[in-house]
């Protein structure tokens, strides 16, 4: 079976089991604090774990593209070595949500794995829990019971709490695992060593294909379990695990999952896959990250500096380093391999089509940028060993690898590869530790301590209400005590609310939750999952008592007006510029708003003008805002609805119309776009390649940046004595001073070859070299030309400046070419020369400087100078 035929066939088993099939959910998580991306088939129905949401169907199956760099198997520097583990992977699964338990999971895992997929049954082994004592959990012997219909006890295996016991968090929903393993060794092998001994031991070859989850506890916050109202089926089937199978592969980058890439980059690179191991590395290595990544941006995660868009980066530059080292890459590549993936599962997966130029432009943009700073770390790598080398030292200190490994994305197995090729060692020990105290801070800015809830009054359906108003009465219904930073809050859920929570980029509401004689600030609302949180520092002192929940009603129509503003933007950004336009994320606050997009060049200062008068005509026009509650989504796009890739939609959806613009928004908006008043766009600049961002205000904030460039035209009016032609003006003005500036500094040239010329006549000869100091008050940059000319006509002088230069003290040294081929650095000389001045320099073997903040040590710095350069052409 193909992988295609595989997937279908998983799907077209469970639709007949009375299973609705969803879409796959964006691999980047948007409203839930504690994912960065999809790591597990479950995380879309999360929800209905948790309690937050009813669904609409019980029985459900999908294919969950998942992403995973870290935790058990799944550390991102393993991923490529071995022959089945991946960053990016599907996860076949199927859920049952209060429906049917174990008795239907197990029978049905069976039909599947041996009726359609026709595995050999003596090859299969499950796992059962077999309890724990500490948590008073018996081991599960309904399920154990159950395969035995199916197995001969000696194929069923008790499993410990970490291998057969499943969290969704420290705490949450949980419950017992059952397992399938199959053993893929040779019948030889199968018979000299039973396979029962080694399941869950890491063999390659006997391999975990298949976990059904029984959720069926809540794990507290003090570790103890509860049992929940309902319980729960989650299954999860690793696609490319079970591709491996079926198709007979011993590994799953051997399918037909990741063959056709691996035939791309074996083409493009002139190697043969199979005929070295760490070609073979490199090439797993980028088949598996083109898919993370690519996925990725098609979902709307660009690669960053921080967060969800830092992981990707990361993944990126790891496969760009791996096509460098292995490969022979020294130019963009991965780029080139865009296209065969999209031919390859852009059908099941439409949103690699509909992004297929975008996902191109920005993986040769970081490619090109990633290579020019290997570049770069490769030339400090070979400064350091070239420094060492004269100290007569071989070794590298782990600290230097750690700012390689850091800031130029230099792993430790290149710096130690370079290293060795050129006779030298690494200090790995050094480098460990740094890395573990780095991940030491990242672990504890991120500590969070969150309590259980409290429940107060028991509440189905929790309704929010803020699209019509800003108050309403309400009752709390859960509350939560959480500590970060040192500081405690308090989480409450409300069962009916005024507050939008954070999300869709929109900023979560502000205000206060009256009772009868006290007031409660909201400092904040945020969405967890479809749960809206408010966020107080203390609670009410009757947390049973009814409240009015009060939004901050001016911060809110502000939100609006910017929100709304969003929305005419985009309308005009498509009618301007092209419908190629796609929003890629947006920012949007009282204050103002940010708007992501998708184009491939600057938006001119012409273009920027045409979507400013665009907007301001659609606000001018006053356009009542047409809203469609909870339609399906069949219906918003017959409206004309624009859907976002990498946005999570429900069955049914909200339409938002403001005049020619029609999206899908969960937002909150202005009635008429009048209300709005003003539009101005603040700044326009690139994201990453072929995403560009624009910065806007409305309202009064508009208002005052026209105010503020008025004031800006008027001062420079009075400057120009009101001069009726200001432009003009201020243009001769300007040319007049490149003229003055272009007399000055012929006028310094001549100075500094003056200066030259007296200076080498006054020279000290000290036998090796010609010595050229000074105390005179010269700025830095006259220095630095002046020690260029002297090395330029002199090549046996040594030129040491030592001044106060705007109150501080500066130290300038330049060394000829015939000094620095005698071994002498003047980088290394400026270092110890600043300790006098309380300061610190650097620099090039020639030509190094340094600053500090003791005048009076320059002249001790100078002599200091002098000895160190006497004591090395001395010796």
């Amino acid at each position: 079976m193909t992988s295609q035929e595989i997937r279908s066939a998983f799907l077209e088993f469970f639709k007949s089991k009375e299973h609705l099939i969803v879409p796959s959910a964006p691999m980047v998580v948007k409203n839930d604090p504690t994912l960065m991306f999809t790591n597990a088939g479950m995380n879309q129905f999360k929800d209905y774990f948790l309690g937050n949401a009813t669904p609409s169907c019980r029985r459900v199956a999908d294919s969950q593209k998942c992403l995973r760099v870290s935790g058990k198997h799944n550390d991102l520097e393993e991923v490529g070595r071995d022959t089945y583990h991946h960053t990016m992977f599907e996860m076949l699964g199927n859920w049952s949500f209060g429906d049917y338990f174990k008795k239907e999971a197990i029978a049905w895992a069976w039909e599947l794995l041996t009726g359609v997929f026709k595995i050999d049954k003596e090859r299969m082994y499950a796992t059962v829990f077999e309890g724990d004592k500490a948590n008073g959990v018996a081991p599960d012997s309904e399920a154990l019971e159950l395969w035995k219909q199916f197995l001969p006890p000696s194929h069923i295996i008790y499993g410990n709490k970490k291998d057969n016991f499943w969290e969704m968090g420290d705490v949450g929903p949980c419950g017992p695992c059952t397992e399938v393993h199959v053993d893929m060794r040779s019948d030889a092998e199968r018979a000299e060593v039973d396979g029962a001994t080694l399941v869950n031991k890491g063999l390659p070859t006997v391999i975990e294909i298949w976990n059904l989850v029984f959720i069926q506890f809540n794990r507290k916050a003090n570790g103890s379990l509860e049992s929940l109202p309902a319980k729960h089926v989650d299954t999860g089937m690793g696609f490319e695990r079970l591709c491996m199978l079926l198709q007979g592969k011993k590994s799953s980058y051997d399918t037909d999952v990741f063959q056709p890439t691996i035939a791309q980059i074996a083409a493009l690179s002139g190697k043969k896959y199979g005929d070295s191991s760490e070609c073979d590395v490199a090439m797993r290595v980028i088949a598996d990250h083109l898919r993370a990544v690519s996925f990725s941006i098609a979902d709307g995660q660009l690669p960053g500096n921080v967060k969800a868009g830092y992981v990707i980066r990361r993944i990126l530059r790891r496969a760009v380093r791996y096509g460098f080292t292995f490969l022979g890459f020294n130019e963009p590549f991965i780029c080139k391999l865009t296209s065969g993936l999209v031919a390859q599962m852009g059908e099941y997966f439409p949103e690699l089509k509909a992004q297929e130029s975008l996902i191109e432009k920005v993986i040769a943009e970081e490619e090109a940028t990633f290579l020019r700073t290997l570049d770069t770390g490769i030339r400090l790598l070979d400064a350091e060993m070239e420094k060492l080398r004269r100290e007569g030292k071989a070794q590298i200190d782990g600290k230097t690898a750690f700012v390689l490994y850091d800031t130029y994305g230099f792993p430790f197995d290149l710096t130690e590869l370079m290293a060795r090729e050129k006779g030298f060692t690494v200090d790995q020990k050094t480098f460990e530790q740094e890395l573990s105290a780095q991940k030491d801070r990242s672990r504890n800015a991120a500590v969070v301590e969150t309590g259980d809830w409290v429940e107060v009054k028991p509440c189905a359906d929790f309704e929010f209400v803020g699209y019509d108003t800003c108050e309403a009465e309400a009752c709390i219904v859960r509350y939560r005590k959480v500590k970060s930073k040192g500081k405690a809050f308090y989480q409450v859920a409300l069962n009916v609310t005024p507050f939008y929570g954070e999300s869709g980029g929109q900023h979560g509401d502000t205000g206060y939750l009256q009772s009868a004689d006290e007031r409660v600030e909201v400092l904040g609302t945020r969405k967890e999952n479809n749960l809206t949180i408010h966020i107080t520092a203390q609670l009410p002192k009757d947390v049973a008592a009814p409240l009015r929940a009060v939004v901050n009603a001016e911060k809110r129509t502000a939100t609006a007006n910017n929100h709304s503003a969003t929305h005419l933007l985009h309308y005009a950004l498509r009618e301007v510029l092209g419908k190629h336009v796609e929003q890629k994320g947006s920012m949007v606050s009282s204050d103002g708003l940010r708007f992501d997009f998708s184009h491939f060049q600057k938006v001119t200062d012409a273009e920027i003008m045409q979507v400013e008068q665009l907007v301001n005509s659609l606000i001018r026009k006053n356009s009542i805002m047409v809203e469609h509650r909870a339609v399906p989504m069949k219906q918003a796009r017959e409206l004309g609805a624009i859907a976002l890739f990498g946005e999570k939609y429900g069955d049914s959806v909200r339409v938002i119309r403001l005049g020619d613009s029609v999206e899908l928004c969960g937002g909150t908006h202005v009635k008429a776009t009048g209300q709005i008043g003003l539009f101005k766009v603040a700044s326009e600049a690139a994201v990453s390649a072929g995403v560009r961002r624009i910065e806007a205000v409305t309202g009064e904030a508009a208002e005052q940046v026209l105010y503020s460039l008025q004031n800006i035209i008027r001062e420079l009016a009075v400057f120009f004595h009101n001069t009726p032609n200001l432009v003009s003006a201020i243009k001769k003005t300007v040319d007049e001073n490149a003229d003055l500036q272009k007399q000055v500094e012929r006028f310094v040239k001549e100075r500094i070859a003056t200066l030259k010329a007296d200076m080498l006549s006054h020279a000290e000869n000290n036998g090796e070299y010609r010595l050229v100091k000074t105390q005179m008050a010269i700025p830095p940059d006259i220095a630095k030309e002046l020690a260029f000319q002297l090395r330029a006509s002199a090549p046996d002088v040594v030129f040491v400046a030592a001044v106060v230069h705007d109150d501080k003290p500066v130290i300038t040294l330049m060394l000829g070419d015939e000094i620095v081929k005698k071994g002498l650095n003047a980088s290394l000389i400026v270092r110890e020369a600043a300790k006098h001045i309380e300061g610190s320099g650097g620099g090039q073997p020639f030509f190094a400087t340094a600053g500090g903040k003791n005048c009076d040590g320059l002249n001790a710095s100078l002599q200091k100078i002098i000895s160190l350069i006497d004591s090395k052409i001395g010796s």
